[in-house]
């Protein structure tokens, strides 16, 4: 099954929970734009509380525990036996985020709305204003679902596989570094920015097309992939995508801001 599914899809879908995973780094806070108007049925979900621990040296957006995340889902609604829709504007950065969490925890049914609320408007479906009240679910939070790579792993994948780098290219190059102290990337790595991932409209590329692409940044059958970004967001989205491109993917969670929390730890430009 495809991780993605498209706006016609999920209108006819019965049993469903949908996950409005709207978030932008510098607000304002995606509930706002919930409230504003959301799919029909879908709660809020927030990434910086329910799909990530508080902020420290494990990174900016570090895995949250078994323990509060699952008590997050079930108050969103999220049992296992029933299948999840997240979504977020367009682009699928948050959702992603989203869909990977709740694979690492052991849901075995999570999709990705491709294109987001932006493609469900285009699709002429409707919008609710309503906030949703939904009845606790059951899901039971049972992490490994999803390969995982800390810091020293991540380093040794930059030299025996492909460590792909999704953040912007500038961010990587170390000319810019807008969030965290210290600019560039780890040795080893390969850029690869998530936003070569959509189309202009914020949909995914087809599966041959992102293929190919990773194919060309050295990603082939056999050899060990990961991907990394600044906080362990916009990554879930290059494991997205090299999943559409049927490559498995490891997620370095911690990512850029946990890699410079410990000032031993080399850093490239360039």
């Amino acid at each position: 099954m495809s991780p993605l599914i498209t706006p016609e899809s999920l209108a006819e879908l019965g049993d469903v929970t949908i996950l409005d995973v709207r978030w932008r780094l510098a607000g304002p806070p995606g509930v706002e734009s919930y409230r504003e108007g959301h799919i029909p049925g879908a709660v809020f979900c927030d990434l910086d509380t329910d799909l990530a621990a508080p902020p420290g040296p494990a990174g900016r957006h570090p895995l949250p525990s078994p323990e509060s995340f699952q008590e997050a889902m079930r108050r969103l609604g999220v049992s296992g036996s029933r299948p999840v829709v997240v979504y977020d504007d367009a682009d699928s950065t948050a959702a992603a985020r989203a869909w990977w969490t709740l694979r690492y925890f052991g849901h075995p049914g999570v999709r990705v709305l491709d294109g987001g609320l932006r493609a469900w408007l285009r699709a002429g479906l409707p919008v609710s204003e309503e906030t949703e009240a939904v009845p606790p679910g059951d899901f039971t939070a049972e992490p490994g679902g999803m390969p995982v790579l800390d810091a020293d792993q991540a380093a040794e994948l930059a030299v025996s596989g492909v460590l792909l780098d999704a953040r912007a290219a500038e961010r990587y190059r170390g000319e810019t570094e807008p969030v965290d102290p210290v600019a560039g990337h780890i040795p080893g790595a390969v850029s690869a920015p998530t936003g070569q991932n959509v189309e202009p409209g914020g949909r995914f590329h087809r599966g041959e097309f992102l293929r190919e692409r990773f194919n060309t940044l050295g990603v082939v059958e056999g050899v060990p992939v990961g991907a990394y970004c600044g906080s362990g967001v916009t990554a879930a989205h290059e494991v997205l995508a090299l999943a559409v491109a049927g490559f498995p993917a490891a997620l370095y969670v911690g990512s850029w801001s946990n890699w410079v929390a410990d000032p031993a730890r080399p850093v490239a430009t360039g």
